[in-house]
């Protein structure tokens, strides 16, 4: 088979190739899947270079999640049969033709989705269901500011806080993403970054401030957050694409009542297993039944990942980007 193996660490992902690869077999409570579509993630940019926290032996199999088709049982498998649609995930080993995974970490694939789009859910979907649920706790009509809106967590995350009886506000630096977004989620409010946004999310709350802040950018953006958050708000730290870690004085969460709250929807689940395991539950019962719908921006063919993996790096994806590894 082939597959996008990561040799060595290298900035330019110059460490990276496709490359023929054995036929993988199933061992014993395995699956081989054969892979329709696996979704390109930001951490999986971070891995060629050794920069995630996740950092796996070399040589490995780039790729956290995918969907496709059941190939091969291993012994003992009796949930799954051959030709079932599935959708999964790992740390690694979707970017290729087919992949062994745990039959337990599969599920069906929702028949509304398209592979490409059931690719695109996992964990995106997943983020924003442990950001906006289990951790912030929202309420209907409860406003929430959405950074990063554009980005396949920040989308999930508008499409998820629509679905749950929230009122969102979409926050980019781009009108023309901000378009895309509104005319495919129907943010009850958006708003663009560029020069401040702390005026106008005050000016769209009637003064209060957002209940809720989703910020997977850090830097100016959680400092500004900060300037805008209703009393008892929470403001939730996902990530620092900004690049820098921003700090706060802890009199700002006392004098205002908000509480700033760390986001790690994965290691969430490690911690409470039973919790995470409703969390997947939950994110595929939404999807099953139409209430969320995950945004595919582009699909690329295996030997164009270099394509997908820029697409992102420039931020330039609004949703996610899919390799195709049957094209």
């Amino acid at each position: 088979m082939r597959a996008l193996v990561v040799d060595r660490l290298a900035p330019d992902y110059a460490g990276c190739a496709v490359r023929d690869l054995g036929m993988p077999t199933p061992g014993p409570g395995e699956v081989r899947v054969k892979i329709s579509a696996a979704a390109v993630n930001f951490p999986d940019l971070l891995m060629t270079r050794g920069e995630y926290q996740h950092k796996p032996a070399l040589p490995f199999i780039g790729g956290l999640e995918m969907s496709g088709e059941v190939d091969a049982l291993g012994e003992g498998v009796s949930d799954w049969c051959v030709g079932d649609a599935v959708v999964g995930g790992a740390r690694t080993g979707t970017f290729c033709q087919f992949a062994v995974v745990p039959a337990a970490a599969l599920r069906a694939k929702p028949a509304r989705l398209s592979f490409a789009q059931a690719a695109a859910c996992g964990s995106a979907y997943l983020t924003a269901y442990v950001s906006l649920v289990r951790r912030a706790r929202v309420e209907p009509n409860e406003w929430v500011l959405v950074h990063g809106a554009a980005g396949g967590v920040g989308l999930a995350c508008v499409d998820l806080a629509k679905s749950l009886g929230c009122r969102v506000i979409a926050a980019s630096a781009s009108d023309a993403k901000l378009k895309v977004i509104a005319d495919a989620y129907a943010p009850d409010a958006t708003v663009n970054v560029t020069g401040g946004f702390r005026q106008a999310v005050k000016a769209i709350t009637g003064g209060r401030g957002a209940d809720v802040i989703f910020d997977p950018v850090g830097g100016d953006v959680f400092d500004e957050s900060v300037r805008c958050i209703a009393f008892d708000g929470r403001l939730l730290v996902v990530g620092f694409t900004s690049g820098r870690i921003p700090t706060i004085s802890v009199n700002m969460p006392l004098i205002k009542g908000f509480s700033v709250v760390g986001v790690r929807a994965g290691e969430y689940g490690r911690q409470f297993p039973q919790k995470g395991g409703e969390n997947l539950d939950a994110v595929w019962a939404l999807a099953g039944g139409g209430k969320i719908t995950p945004r595919v921006h582009a699909e690329f063919a295996l030997d164009d990942w270099r394509a997908a993996f820029d697409l992102l790096a420039d931020r330039e994806v609004i949703g996610k980007a899919i390799i195709r590894p049957d094209l």
